[in-house]
């Protein structure tokens, strides 16, 4: 014969020693929870409006931004088709200065077509780049100023030369709008 085991109920499992609920004997201390803990109860609705709050600033910092990085481009824009022209000019200055230094070996009582079309040459070259914008730095008997000029040699002061005048101007320079495009390269007057 053979012995049949009784079906196991779930609800009547074994229950391991570590699961045991502990028993409260009396006498013993008891802590309340609640006292210790304090739970800060958050208003849903004021915490999606401080959310929101936070997202409008940011996205108002954002726009700033992005309003900075646009005006910074625009002015970059407008400074790089206001200055376009400045390579070709110098380019073109040094074309002129070729033309200069051929019309110095000239005679001034030259009518040759040859002499008449370099002057012809030299004036329309200076007047389209002068509508361009291009302008000569007067530079002899000025004051000496380092951003338009370049000293190439001093000589010492004296009474018709004083100390930080330009005496003499070696090769001429030029502006272009509000841009050095050559610098002037002069002689100055110096106390050293």
């Amino acid at each position: 014969m053979s012995e049949e085991t009784p079906p196991v109920d779930p609800d009547d499992s074994v229950v391991d020693a570590d699961d045991n609920v502990p028993v409260l004997e009396e006498g013993m201390e008891t802590i309340d929870l609640a006292d210790s803990i304090e739970i800060e109860v958050v208003d849903p609705l004021e915490e999606a409006n401080l959310r929101a709050e936070k997202a409008e600033k940011e996205i108002a910092y954002k726009d700033a931004e992005i309003q900075n990085v646009r005006k910074r481009l625009m002015a970059e824009k407008a400074e790089l088709i206001q200055y376009s022209g400045m390579g070709l000019a110098r380019r073109m200055l040094t074309v002129l200065g070729d033309v200069d230094r051929a019309i110095a070996n000239l005679d001034d009582e030259d009518t040759s077509a040859v002499a008449q079309g370099l002057r012809l040459l030299r004036n329309k070259m200076w007047h389209e780049l002068a509508a361009d914008g291009v302008v000569a730095i007067e530079a002899k008997e000025q004051p000496f100023d380092p951003a338009k000029m370049e000293a190439i040699t001093t000589i010492p002061a004296s009474d018709a030369f004083p100390a930080g005048k330009v005496v003499d101007v070696l090769e001429a320079g030029y502006m272009y709008k509000q841009r050095v495009l050559m610098a002037a390269r002069v002689v100055v007057a110096s106390d050293e």
